[in-house]
């Protein structure tokens, strides 16, 4: 029999690459580490990591136990999650959303499911998917509205204990000082943007715009990194470069600015909706109010206001 406790320290380890940093990160000492990870291996007959000046490295049995042990404890904590459910005394439903859909998305869905349920005690996080769907895929959250990029969505497969619903396509806009001389334009190419600097409003399109750059010939040079779609409007309009900006965030763009789409190939983000495979019965009723009315209201039913 594998113990849990066990595959729990070889999970760390394989998360911070070292008996010393799993051993801070478990609170406990490195021996401590070394010792259950030495017993994980008695137990299976096998090694499961490689150990060497330079740190340590799973095996290929390694590797196999830790996404066991991912999901198992993945299990386990949604377990418990609907146990406190349970035992709460309360009906909860946790929904996590990213920043910009749940300020244009989420709200009026959120209502329908205070009128359906008044019974509901709502809780929303805001985090981005790379931390709203371990939430959901714990129980932590019920569901999460998340988006992706380029490639596969997230959660696909049935290890990811997730299913994923594709809600809308939400294309990135190119936003110009109003004065640009293409501001006026009914189409721009990414090529045509070489020589401009750039503020983007999301670290993670830096990526993405990276690569579509590359596909249009050129490096991309950054004024600036921000973290918030507004704050890079601003600084457009101040003149310190160009950005990207994704539709569903369109609607509350400072004035002084011009919105023109770009031609094909035309970076988008999917959002969609990330939802647990086993959602108990209550969270059920409360998922299909929300994402029935999600789709009532996805981006491409809005009457974009945008600013030319």
């Amino acid at each position: 029999m594998i113990d849990v406790h066990r595959l729990r320290v070889l999970h760390e380890v394989a998360q911070h690459g070292s008996f010393n940093r799993a051993a801070t990160a478990l609170r406990c000492t490195p021996s401590a580490v070394s010792q259950q990870i030495a017993a994980l291996e008695r137990t299976l007959g096998t090694p499961v990591v490689q150990r060497s000046t330079r740190g340590v490295t799973l095996t290929a049995s390694g590797r196999l136990l830790v996404e066991a042990a991912e999901n198992i404890t993945a299990e386990l904590d949604h377990a418990r999650a609907r146990i406190d459910r349970l035992t709460s005394g309360s009906v909860r439903f946790t929904v996590a959303t990213f920043a910009s859909g749940g300020r244009r998305l989420l709200p009026p869905a959120l209502t329908e499911v205070c009128a359906a349920h008044p019974e509901v005690e709502l809780t929303i996080l805001e985090r981005e998917p790379e931390d709203s769907l371990p939430l959901v895929r714990s129980g932590r959250a019920d569901v999460a509205l998340a988006y992706h990029f380029d490639g596969p969505p997230p959660g696909r497969g049935e290890r990811s204990g997730l299913i994923w619903t594709p809600l809308a396509e939400d294309p990135l806009w190119l936003v110009l000082p109003a004065g640009h001389k293409y501001a006026d334009a009914s189409a721009v190419h990414l090529a045509d943007l070489a020589a401009e600097r750039w503020v983007l409003g999301c670290l993670k399109t830096a990526d993405l715009l990276q690569r579509y750059a590359t596909l249009a010939g050129f490096e991309l040079r950054v004024s600036c990194s921000a973290t918030d779609y507004f704050f890079a409007a601003s600084l457009v309009a101040a003149g310190v470069g160009v950005s990207l900006i994704p539709q569903v965030a369109l609607d509350q763009l400072p004035p002084g600015l011009a919105v023109v789409p770009l031609e094909a190939p035309r970076p988008a983000r999917h959002i969609g909706v990330a939802v647990a495979r086993r959602a108990d019965r209550p969270a059920q009723a409360y998922l299909d109010t929300l994402t029935r009315a999600l789709f009532t209201g996805s981006p491409e039913s809005f009457a974009w206001n945008v600013r030319r």
